[in-house]
């Protein structure tokens, strides 16, 4: 078997001057963690899993602190669009949840996955049509860049554990020690954008 790896979120040092770059190519890795999660037994399927779960928690804490925001506020119903991605986001955490609660050998755990996976998958295909392609459209190359470096920042910060129910900073408060950590990745993402 050839070894996959996909890199841990921000391993690649890219320059990433384009935020719709850099969320595209952040599901181009979940995609292939997926497929290194798929393939993979033992140890490496634990390690594997353990990558996807911190990449999707970094996604979403970026999309929530930087794309949803923008959203809102720029496109055509903005308010809807986000609505939208923040329920098929529920929905996957929920999912991720309860395959995290269960061993990557467990015969339960590859249905569950898959499952994630096509949801994963719809919520990614949403987000590239509904966000991505309109935030291109409606803002420069400037401010492109400037919520890449806030994204950047949420992957230093973000938790290791997507949380489902936690898709506002309010609920965040809720949650104890986790609730610094993803306050810390919001703390990074705004400095980073200058709020």
């Amino acid at each position: 078997m050839t070894e996959l790896h996909t890199p841990h979120a921000g391993d690649d040092q890219a320059k990433d001057d384009d935020v719709v770059a850099l969320l595209m190519r952040q599901h181009g890795d979940i995609r292939n963690l997926f497929d290194e999660v798929e393939v993979s037994t033992g140890e490496e399927r634990r390690d594997a899993f353990r990558r996807l779960v911190r990449l999707l928690a970094v996604h979403e804490t970026a999309e929530e602190e930087v794309v949803h925001p923008f959203a809102r506020k720029s496109l055509p119903g903005g308010e809807q669009v986000v609505k939208d991605r923040l329920a098929e986001e529920k929905a996957a955490k929920e999912t991720l949840a309860a395959l995290d609660e269960l061993d990557t050998d467990d015969p339960k755990f590859m249905p569950q996955l898959l499952k994630l996976r096509k949801d994963v998958q719809e919520h990614a295909r949403a987000e590239e049509r509904y966000e991505f392609t309109h935030i291109r459209r409606s803002t420069d190359a400037g401010n492109l860049a400037a919520m890449a470096k806030a994204v950047k920042a949420a992957e230093a910060m973000a938790p290791t554990r997507p949380h489902p129910g936690v898709e506002s900073g309010a609920k965040n408060m809720a949650l104890g020690p986790v609730a610094a950590l993803m306050d810390r990745t919001k703390d990074a993402v705004r400095q980073a954008m200058g709020k």
